[in-house]
Order: C-alpha cells, then structure tokens, then sequence
C-alpha cells in the first residue's frame, strides 16, 4: 500500500482546492484524508478512494471504479471507492465527490456517536 510523496502531494494540494481544512495522516503504509475530524478518503498504491454508501455508491460503479480491498482480489472489501483519473484532475468536477463522501463520513460518525452512550450504559448495568 505504498504512497509515494508526490501523489500525496497532488493528492492533497487537489483536495485542498475543493474543499478546506484538508490533512493527510499516515497509516499502514497508505494515507488516510480528513476534513477537519472527518475521514473521508485514503490514498493507497498512489490511487485516490473516497467513503461510500447507497446514496453515492452508483457514481463510482457507473464509471466502473472498484472498492478498496486491502488484502487485494477476493478479500474484504471495505467502503471507499477508486476515483477516476480524469476526476482528480478538475477541482471543479472533483468538488462534489469529495462533498458527497464527507456527507456520507459525516453520517457514518453521527451513527457511532449513537451507539456509544447505550454500550456504555449497557456495562454499567452488567
């Protein structure tokens, strides 16, 4: 899952054209991209990924983009989809992508936020 600096450079220099307070974290070997606290992308084999779900999902596979899969064909397969190259080249036509899988992070965190205070009041009471 090798990053090389340059992509990550372009990377985060497009990103941070379309939308703000873009940072990138290292992280088993590839980078994970957030939006202030929400993470939204990673980057892994100088390839682009962002959060998907059943409300942006469609776009990527219309194109014939493939999801993540860390552990390479036929592993698991996790929620991030590749993004096209010629995307990553317009900020104006890579703006609304990148809104769309802060939306679905955005969701995505509300939902854990959720969970977290019945599971705590669940060992309480254990």
């Amino acid at each position: 899952m090798a990053v090389s600096p340059s992509f990550r450079t372009f990377i985060v220099d497009q990103l941070g054209r379309a939308v703000p307070r873009i940072r990138a974290r290292s992280m088993f070997g590839g980078v994970g991209i957030y939006a202030g606290d929400l993470f939204f992308a990673l980057i892994a084999d100088d390839t682009l990924y962002l959060k998907v779900d059943e409300s942006n999902r469609p776009d990527f596979e219309q194109l014939g983009m493939e999801p993540f899969q860390p552990y390479g064909d036929g592993g698991e397969v996790m929620q991030y989809y590749q993004v096209p190259a010629e995307i990553l080249e317009d900020v104006e036509v890579l703006r609304p992508w990148v809104e769309k899988a802060m939306a679905v992070a955005a969701r995505k965190k509300v939902k854990r936020t959720r969970r977290r205070p019945s599971a705590r009041r669940k060992k309480r009471s254990i």
